[in-house]
């Protein structure tokens, strides 16, 4: 099988031929469909963050396609259902958060393309109680950003407990910020879109964001105090410098909710007093769990959100990295097999 493989932090990726792998117990083999690009992808093969993957490895953990094979203890009826491989890729089952529904917080969790192999190849093998089933009404392509991008996004919004004509601020609007839009409008939220780049605020526009902010031109903070506050600001921006603008954005009793995760574990500074007299939360957001996915896909299949992504090959990676970086991609880039 044809795979893209990290052989080194920071050297651009290879494509290799490998062989195909078998799955072992408890495991499914998927042959994968479409599989997307996620900026976690890109910081798995820089190596940014304190706890690394460990070279060779196959990125990669929005991986949609057909089980095509299953290992010993795996009902056989899995064989020809098409599955989401998310990037909780298992996890213990057994600890207090596994059994109160947060997997997503187990400390012996696997992540799928950082700590085992992931989905950036022609068949990926998955943990068989970690992948969700796709319905019929969502497309593989659609499928792959919701796995990750959505489904992050939407829990983002869960946790916040947005109330409708809650102002909600969202701070970069790309691969994940189209989609929190939509997900903070389907609860009743007035969405601020923030970003650097006017194409990405065109695209908020589009979606129905109810005002835009230009980051580059305009301070985000002064903008949307003069909206009224946000009472909720999500941010997706690997800046640390619009984590303190989202702060500094909130009303009283706002909930500033951290999904983006910056190189070399970067710091804030939330001051004690403000945060305590005007009653603020800082939540930190995970992906989410199989049953947010499944909730996202639900909403995908009957019309609800939209996803904008654009289609690559996997030989092309290495130049899709960079269009992710220099912030050229207008959504989400999702390799198709």
């Amino acid at each position: 099988m044809k795979a893209a493989v990290v052989t080194d932090f920071g050297k651009p990726l290879e494509i290799q031929d490998l062989p195909t792998p078998q799955p072992g117990p408890g495991q499914v083999l998927v042959k994968m469909e479409a599989s997307g690009l996620c900026h976690t992808d890109i910081h798995a093969a820089h190596g940014d963050w304190p706890v690394k993957p460990q070279p060779p490895f196959i990125p990669g953990h929005e991986g949609i396609g057909p089980v095509t094979a299953v290992g010993p203890g795996v009902s056989a009826d899995l064989v020809g259902k098409r599955v989401a491989v998310p990037w909780l890729g298992s996890s213990c089952g057994t600890c207090r958060y596994c059994v109160s529904g947060w997997e997503t917080l187990c400390e012996s969790q696997v992540n799928s393309g950082y700590s085992v192999d992931g989905c950036y190849a022609e068949y990926a093998v998955a943990d068989a109680g970690a992948v969700v089933q796709v319905p019929d009404g969502v497309s593989s392509f659609d499928a792959a950003p919701l796995t990750c991008a959505g489904v992050t996004t939407y829990k983002a919004i869960k946790v916040a407990k947005v109330v409708p004509a809650e102002r909600v601020a969202v701070f970069g609007i790309g691969g994940l910020g189209h989609l929190a839009l939509q997900y903070a409008r389907l609860v009743g939220g007035l969405v601020t879109a923030v970003d650097l780049e006017p194409d990405k605020l065109g695209l908020a526009h589009r979606l129905g964001a109810d005002q835009t902010v230009n980051a580059r031109t305009h301070d985000p903070v002064k903008e949307i105090k003069k909206a009224g506050g946000a009472d909720v600001a999500v941010v997706l921006a690997a800046a640390p410098q619009a984590f303190e603008q989202a702060y500094r954005s909130l009303n009283r009793g706002g909930r500033l909710v951290m999904v983006a995760l910056p190189a070399d574990n970067a710091a804030i500074n939330v001051p004690i007093f403000e945060t305590v007299l005007g009653g603020i939360s800082v939540i930190g957001s995970i992906v989410g769990t199989r049953q947010d996915l499944s909730e996202v896909f639900a909403l995908h299949a009957a019309g609800r959100t939209q996803v904008i992504a654009e289609t690559r090959r996997l030989d092309q990676v290495n130049d899709s990295f960079d269009e992710v970086l220099g912030g050229r991609a207008e959504a989400r880039l999702v390799f198709e097999f």
